[in-house]
Parts: C-alpha cells; sequence; structure tokens
C-alpha cells in the first residue's frame, strides 16, 4: 500500500530554506532577492530541458513525471506480516493440500504473492517457481532502472549547464568591459547559473535518484522473500522451519517484536475454558 512520503518535499524545503536563512544572516531581504534571476534560471532549466530531450525517447520522458511522483511516496513493507501469511498458507497446504490456497487469494492483493501461489498450486516444480520468478524481479529491476535513469541524467547535466550559463555571464561580461554597469548583471549570471545547477543537482536530482534506488532495492528485497516463501509451501516446509528460515531476513528489532507477540496458540492457551 502506497502512502505520501511527507520526507522528500520536507528535505527540499529545508534545504532552500536553509540556503536562504544564510544568505539572508550575511546581507538581509536585498541580497535574498539578488539571489533570483531570471536569465540564469531560464539557462539551466532551458538547457536541461533540452539536454534530457536528446538523451531519451518521447516514452521515457512521458514517464518523467511517474518517476518523479514514486520519489514522494513510500509503501508500507510489512516483511512480518508477510512471514505469517506463508507460514499460514504452509499451515493449511500440509492439512488440507495445495489447491486449497486457491480460497487465500482473495485476501491478497500483491500480484507478485498471487503469482508465486498459483505456480504453487498448479504443482510447478520449486526450480521452475524460482525461474520465473527471479526473471520478473530482474524485470521489474530494470524497469526501475531505467525509469530513475532520467533524474540521474538530470543530476548530472543540471551542473554543466550551470557551467555553461558561467560561461556566457563572463564572455558577455568581458564583452563590455568598457561598461562598467553591465559588469555586476553579467557577472550575476556568471555565477548563479552555477548556483542553481548545483542546487538542483545536490538538493533535488541526486537525493530523489538515490530515494528511487533505495526503494528499489527495499522491492527487490521484499520480493525475494516472497520466493522463498513461495517455494517452501510448494515444497512441503515444515511451517515451523519455514517460519524460522524466513525469520532470517528480519532484522533484530524486528525479530524481537514479532517474538513479543502472541501467537494463535498463545491465546487459545490463555482463553477461558466455557463449560
Amino acid at each position: 500500500m502506497k502512502r505520501n512520503d511527507l520526507l522528500t518535499p520536507i528535505g527540499i524545503f529545508i534545504g532552500i530554506t536553509m540556503i536562504f536563512v544564510g544568505i539572508f544572516t550575511t546581507g538581509g531581504v536585498g541580497d535574498v532577492v539578488s539571489f533570483i534571476q531570471i536569465s540564469s534560471m531560464i539557462i539551466v532549466l532551458g538547457g536541461l530541458a533540452a539536454a534530457l530531450l536528446i538523451n531519451f525517447t518521447l516514452d521515457e520522458i512521458k514517464l518523467t513525471g511517474k518517476v518523479l511522483k514514486e520519489s514522494f511516496q513510500t509503501n508500507d513493507q510489512n516483511l512480518s506480516g508477510l512471514i505469517d501469511l506463508f507460514v499460514r498458507l504452509s499451515e493449511r497446504a500440509r492439512r488440507e493440500g495445495l489447491l486449497a490456497l486457491e480460497s487465500e487469494l482473495d485476501e491478497v492483493e500483491d500480484p507478485f504473492i498471487k503469482k508465486g501461489i498459483l505456480l504453487a498450486v498448479d504443482g510447478i516444480e520449486p526450480e521452475v517457481i524460482n525461474d520465473i520468478m527471479n526473471a520478473e524481479v530482474s524485470a521489474i529491476e530494470e524497469r526501475h532502472r531505467r525509469g530513475r535513469a532520467i533524474i540521474e541524467k538530470a543530476a548530472e547535466y543540471a551542473p554543466a549547464w550551470g557551467m555553461i550559463g558561467t560561461l556566457i555571464g563572463l564572455v558577455l561580461m568581458l564583452k563590455n568591459l568598457t561598461d562598467p554597469t553591465t559588469l555586476g548583471p553579467n557577472m550575476a549570471i556568471a555565477l548563479l547559473t552555477t548556483f542553481y545547477g548545483s542546487v538542483l543537482a545536490n538538493l533535488v536530482f541526486s537525493p530523489m535518484a538515490g530515494k528511487l534506488a533505495n526503494k528499489t532495492d527495499q522491492e527487490i528485497f521484499i520480493k525475494q522473500v516472497t520466493i522463498e516463501g513461495v517455494i517452501g509451501v510448494q515444497s512441503g516446509q515444515n511451517p515451523k522451519i519455514l517460519e524460522e528460515k524466513l525469520s532470517a531476513f528480519l532484522s533484530g528489532d524486528e525479530r524481537q517484536r514479532q517474538e513479543e507477540e502472541p501467537t494463535e496458540e498463545d491465546v487459545m492457551e490463555g482463553a477461558p475454558n466455557e463449560a
């Protein structure tokens, strides 16, 4: 289940705020206003957009909005719940057979888990299930990498276009050395384009690309646990053994919380007997 990730906008807001607070404490409101230069913005943003259009296909460019949106969202990953699901499936499969697991599919929302359960119900060999599901994991990883590439390239191009703007400003400044009134504006363009390019790269694009890479790693990790669970259920592993095997993927804190949670057997033992 996806939900909004407030850390991304908060991080960007804090970064921009600290920059302008630093400028304000040094020179006041006037210096803050002087850092807003439309010409520099046009050079950096326009050049960046042009470079991305040249580098990527139209279909890849269309995915930019979706990829950026992903960096503002997070997936709730309940690894303990996933382990409990496979333990329950394993117990039912051992009692009633693999075909009985079809009735469990209505409660499963994740299509990857559903696919694995269906492969197990169909009696596919564990080695084949592993190959099929790992092939899908590889495809997901590649799609994420390709989607993330446009953000990574933006982080690479932004400082370069800042430098191009700096060169433009220096050329204009040197060309008009005889007119002192042009030195200030041209120097502002020269320096502010580098400033804008560096801020975009290091505060926006690079951190977003890093967050997307981390999300991919987390998703692949969960899918590897899913594969182990499906194979364990299909091969008829003892539920206790399967639980111990999958619990190896939990962190120390998660494992401790799982051990502290009461099991169904504990609840039944603690329930009062009816006369």
